[in-house]
């Protein structure tokens, strides 16, 4: 029952992201191939309110739900990394069609052979968690 607000919010979004048609294949291939303004407006405009909103948090000193402080840890500077790791989230989701995220909504859509790419997505997961120890971070 603690989870259910946000089982709840997570809902309303996927159903924002599926009427606005952010999880279209159609729209997403229209992306790449810079033929339309309609993904990167909704890209553009989350990126923009999480920027906001991030400010919002650090000026105001706000809290979590549970009241603690948050704190957001600055990041590294790696420039080759966030290359090769945007590089690769690009191509996978070139290949894929879907995100991370919408790929939970358009299963939930009915759009089953997306669960192939559910299930390579969260073995890829698995496999990064084995190996990280190993990597160059």
């Amino acid at each position: 029952m603690k989870y259910l607000k946000f089982l709840l919010i997570g809902v309303f979004f996927g159903i924002v992201l599926y009427k606005s048609e952010a999880v279209s294949w159609y729209r997403i291939y229209e992306m790449f191939r810079f033929e339309s303004f309609h993904m990167y407006g909704i890209i553009g405009s989350a990126v923009g309110l999480g920027v906001l909103a991030i400010q919002l948090i650090k000026r105001n000193r706000l809290k979590s739900f549970d009241g603690e402080a948050i704190h957001i840890a600055p990041k590294e500077m790696g420039l080759t990394r966030y290359l090769l790791g945007g590089c690769l989230f690009g191509l996978g989701w070139a290949l894929a069609g879907a995100c991370p995220g919408p790929m939970y909504i358009l299963a939930g859509a009915g759009y089953w052979p997306i669960l192939i790419v559910l299930f390579g997505a969260i073995l890829g997961t698995f496999t990064y968690g084995i190996v990280k120890k190993h990597l160059p971070h």
